[in-house]
């Protein structure tokens, strides 16, 4: 195996040469990546021109294809992102230019072209004639900013050049129709590819002029390709759009769509569709402040108006209050309110009296000699009953009995008795006389 890299020969100079250690030896994945880094690194991007062929289209959407011309052929492909972008329809045959970077693809070790954008031939041809008329008239000054002109904030009559069967007037004046727009459109038709395409226009922007009632001109038409769009790069219809002393608004085509009379207006809208919300937003936007005036008008007179009816309802409230009428109701309101009170006053001064005669008459009450013998009854009576609760009779009754010596005395002790003592017992219902006799005790003595 020869050797890649170092200053080594790409032959062994010997047969013992030929058996290298794996640490010198590269593998396929590692020299194919050499050989990729060179590619991409060495060979920048660029223009490639040549015949399509060999056209596959992958349902993930990429898009493989060769370029060809006598001496060789090249491998390319169109990844999906990049393929949705073309307006060029790959094809079999048709002679192309495409911009793209080389890689390899390494798993089978191919090297590719990857193509980011695609132009017919003939469209290369149009692109360098593009660049170089607008380098010249970009260095005479045709598209210095100083020379552009504002656009009139609220444009009564605008002028639309462009073909009057397009898909362009139509979305224009749908646009301005939808956004209630109150001006006056005028269509000014002239063809808008091929022939005399920009002759025509050109004419069309001088006889605007001419007529003097246009506040605004719009020149513009529908997307295409670069063939299609061509009159808007035309020298005479650049230098008309310049040279107009009305402002002027380039609408053409689609946003990604270039054209000189973009760099002559004064203003670039991206799509005839983006002109009419331009030209219509400033309308737009004083129709809401309109409203919103009107709302806040409203507002403020409603609020007005409550003000001076509550002023009024307060007037005429007072007028009530100083009538003649009103003063003598008021004053037989007073008079019945006075009524009331007079009487409420003589019941309030009868119920006192009352009250004070009542306590009158329950202080004689007390104070009487026929109550205090009442009262002085009822205690006599209640220390009677209690004199009779603690009398001697009393305490018989309930079964005691008195003894009495032979004076009279109350004998108190069993140590006063003695043998042979006459005393007598008084009971409840009399008297009996008792002698007192004696028993021996356990000494021999008697006791009583």
């Amino acid at each position: 195996m020869a050797e890649y890299g170092g200053t080594q020969g790409l032959t062994p100079r010997r047969e013992d040469d030929v058996a290298v250690s794996d640490a010198r030896a590269a593998t396929v994945t590692e020299f194919t990546r050499r050989v990729k880094t060179l590619l991409e690194t060495g060979i920048p991007a660029g223009w490639v021109r040549g015949e399509v062929s060999n056209v596959r289209r992958q349902s993930s959407g990429h898009i493989y294809f060769s370029l060809k011309d006598a001496g060789a052929q090249l491998s390319a492909v169109l990844f999906r992102g990049d393929a949705l972008r073309q307006t060029v329809d790959l094809r079999d045959g048709l002679q192309v230019v495409v911009y793209g970077q080389i890689s390899v693809y390494e798993a089978r070790g191919n090297y590719q072209l990857i193509v980011r954008a695609v132009i017919e031939d003939g469209v290369g041809r149009l692109q360098r004639e593009f660049e170089a008329l607008k380098r010249r008239l970009q260095e005479e000054g045709l598209f210095l900013p100083e020379k552009k002109r504002p656009l009139p904030e609220m444009p009564h009559t605008v002028g639309f050049i462009t073909s009057p069967t397009g898909a362009a007037v139509r979305d224009f004046i749908q646009i301005m129709r939808r956004r209630s727009w109150r001006g006056r459109l005028v269509v000014l038709p002239a063809k808008v590819q091929g022939e005399g395409a920009a002759l025509e226009m050109a004419a069309m922007l001088r006889r605007a002029e001419a007529l003097g009632i246009f506040d605004l001109l719009v020149i513009g038409r529908g997307g295409g390709s670069l063939e299609d769009l061509w009159a808007f790069n035309e020298e005479v219809l650049v230098r008309a759009v310049a040279a107009c002393a009305i402002p002027i608004i380039s609408a053409v085509g689609h946003e990604i769509d270039v054209t000189l009379c973009d760099f002559a207006a004064d203003v670039r809208a991206e799509t005839p569709s983006g002109a009419a919300e331009l030209i219509s937003s400033r309308f737009v936007a004083c129709a809401d402040r309109a409203l919103q005036a009107g709302a806040d008008l409203e507002r403020h007179v409603r609020a007005t108006l409550t003000d001076l009816r509550r002023h009024l309802d307060h007037t005429r409230a007072r007028l009530r209050l100083l009538s003649p009428t009103r003063q003598v109701e008021q004053g037989y309101l007073r008079l019945d309110d006075l009524s009331n009170r007079l009487a409420a006053a003589a019941d309030r001064r009868v119920q006192r009296y009352h009250r004070e005669v009542t306590a009158l008459r329950h202080t004689l009450v007390q104070r009487s000699p026929e109550w205090r013998v009442q009262l002085e009854s009822h205690r006599l009576l209640a220390l009677w009953k209690r004199l009779q609760a603690v009398s001697p009779a009393s305490v018989l009754n309930r079964g005691f009995v008195i003894l009495r010596d032979a004076e009279g005395n109350p004998v108190l002790r069993k140590a006063a008795v003695q043998p042979g003592m006459t005393m007598t017992a008084e009971f409840a219902d009399g008297i009996a006389s008792l002698k007192a006799e004696g028993k021996r005790n356990t000494k021999g003595q008697k006791t009583p």
